[in-house]
């Protein structure tokens, strides 16, 4: 039995053991910030101007043009040297572009989805489909183009040879961008669930869910390595990517990010991920090892540029964005004269009219965390980001 003494001298110990990690905890070296130099730097802007809100942008690597969806149209450029090529008009509400490099077809998201040919850029056809057509996303191992939505259905796949609607995926959620292994499976995030679903490509059916609350809220972009089969989720809340094990959803890593992320994509040959964000800064996450992430570079680009694409043949990040004007500010609430009487409480046979609120401010281009009021006329603009020389 041990001694009343003994019992003193252990709480006495336990109590200057305890007070010792306090004062070591507050007096820790808090963790070093996200490098803002690195190896990637703007290496041009081109204010392209062009009236009309956007979203994506996409990067065709292979045929090397750049799509451009403006509210009722996408706009083409030449993918190095920025020179406008044309567009596809008659696109409603079109977010999104992709395009399957064997077939030569490209596709955009809207309602009608058009089909087009990339070399021409003739419309092909127009394909009705059901829902509110958002990201999209081209899956090759069964050459198909995925159109996604918030609402029923949430997914559309479409042929990308004959331009066929193929089937629809329910996902119990909003997605907003995919990513492809190329090997049957097809990983989607879900925005308002906080997680990453998984898609059989072949059989259109979904086969699985990954939670990733725990680490990050509100997925605005997908990003994967499918080589070690590492999934990257930009994240909203808190602000961080979230690195995942695609086999099993398991939670490898989560780094932090900027606001308002918009959009994630990897480059498989230098092992990194990206996240843009409408904060006006672009996060490289270098992968050292399939279990091994760190924050490589947090680099300034441009206010509301939160979405990007990747050329994977130069390796440069295209980002898109434009000006935007102050928001208006209210004005504030009249005040009565001094000599005004104020009827505090009305008789009780008077009918009190409700006054409705002004309407909310526009958005700042693109989705979540708009910034600023109505775009400056002509200053879109396309920032091109590298290593440079």
């Amino acid at each position: 039995m041990t001694s009343p003494a003994r019992i003193s001298r252990l709480l006495f110990t336990s109590a200057i053991l305890l007070l010792a990690a306090r004062a070591s905890a507050q007096n820790a070296t808090p963790a070093p910030p996200a490098p803002a130099t690195g190896p990637y730097k703007i290496i041009n802007s081109d204010k392209v101007g062009g009236a009309g809100s956007f979203d994506y942008v996409y990067a065709d690597s292979d045929g090397r043009r750049l799509y451009i969806p403006r509210a009722n149209r996408v706009d083409v450029y030449d993918l190095d040297s920025l020179a406008p090529l044309g567009n596809i008009s008659n696109t409603p509400r079109v977010h999104g572009a992709a395009v399957d490099p064997k077939s030569g077809h490209g596709f955009c998201s809207s309602n009608p989805v058009v089909m087009w040919d990339t070399k021409t850029l003739a419309t092909i056809k127009t394909i009705p489909v059901e829902g509110s057509p958002d990201g999209i996303l081209f899956e090759p191992a069964t050459e198909r183009v995925y159109i996604l939505s918030h609402s029923s259905p949430n997914v559309t796949a479409i042929d990308a040879t004959s331009g066929h609607i193929v089937g629809t995926v329910e996902l119990g959620g909003a997605p907003d961008q995919a990513a492809s292994d190329g090997k049957g499976h097809v990983y989607i995030d879900l925005e308002d669930k906080d997680a990453i679903a998984v898609v059989d490509a072949n059989a259109l059916k979904l086969t699985g869910t990954y939670d990733i609350s725990s680490q990050g809220g509100g997925p605005g972009g997908l990003a994967m390595d499918t080589k070690n089969g590492i999934l990257f989720a930009a994240c909203h809340d808190p602000q961080n990517m979230v690195v995942v094990n695609a086999a099993d959803g398991k939670i490898l890593a989560a780094l932090p990010i900027g606001s308002s992320t918009d959009g994630a994509t990897f480059n498989q040959n230098t092992l990194e991920a990206f996240s843009s964000q409408g904060d006006g800064t672009l996060t490289i996450i270098k992968e050292n090892s399939p279990t091994d992430f760190a924050v490589e570079q947090n680099l300034k680009t441009k206010t509301g540029a939160k979405t990007l694409t990747l050329d994977s043949k130069t390796g440069n990040i295209y980002l898109i964005t434009a000006d935007r004007a102050p928001r208006p500010t209210a004005a504030p609430p009249a005040t009565p004269a001094s000599n005004t009487t104020v009827a505090t409480t009305p008789p009780s046979n008077t009918t009190v009219a409700t006054a409705t609120p002004p309407p909310s401010p526009p958005p700042g281009g693109g989705r979540r965390g708009g910034r600023g009021g109505a775009m400056v006329p002509n200053s879109f603009t396309i920032l091109v980001v590298g290593k440079g020389a």
